[in-house]
């Protein structure tokens, strides 16, 4: 609900007029069930993540988070990295999170998808929506990146697709659950997805 608060025309008001004052039922849009599946996180563990992370920006900062007594210093990550913003991103603005392309040393792809943070990332290509932008360079400038960018039509998820199996290394059979060392719970997806937070 913090998130809707921010689009509260769209996000809660046009649900008040049309569901409780006219009586009409909700359209059924899945996004839209997903963006009600609240963050499940403890109440500590959540007012961590918004003060260090956001509040503070301390994960840029070599040492600035230390975490099980272990420092963490991204400016050492050496692990190929493909960082994903949207356009219309109300809470990761996209000049903000493509600082972080300034960060990291290894391998990086930045993409900027068109729509929000949800319809922009959830946007699979035959539904041949939106546009996005790729540019091999990596100024550090947001700006110049967008000036130097190519937009193309359609989902990112074939840019992904690619840049993952560039990465990923050669293909291995799927793994049975169950067979490792760790026992197999339950069926997928498993029953914790079915559960709703209360309280």
């Amino acid at each position: 609900t913090t998130f809707n608060m921010l689009r509260a025309n769209d996000l809660i008001w046009s649900f008040v007029i049309n569901n409780y004052l006219m009586g009409k039922d909700p359209f059924p849009f899945d996004l839209l069930y997903w963006n009600a599946d609240s963050t499940r996180m403890p109440r500590a563990m959540h007012s961590f993540y918004l003060r260090k992370m956001y509040q503070e920006n301390l994960l840029s900062k070599p040492g600035g988070i230390t975490l099980a007594g272990t420092p963490i210093d991204v400016t050492k990550v050496k692990t190929p990295s493909f960082f994903l913003s949207t356009q219309e991103d109300h809470i990761a603005p996209w000049k903000t999170t493509y600082a972080t392309t300034q960060l990291f040393i290894g391998p990086r792809k930045f993409v900027l998808a068109g729509s929000g943070h949800i319809a922009g990332v959830v946007n699979p290509p035959d539904a041949k929506k939106y546009t996005y932008f790729t540019n091999a360079k990596l100024p550090a400038s947001p700006d110049a990146w967008l000036e130097g960018a190519k937009q193309e039509p359609g989902s990112w998820w074939p840019v992904w697709q690619k840049w993952a199996a560039r990465h990923a290394g050669a293909k291995v059979p799927a793994r049975k659950p169950g067979d490792g060392k760790l026992k197999a719970l339950e069926p997928a997806p498993g029953t914790y997805v079915l559960v709703e937070a209360t309280g």
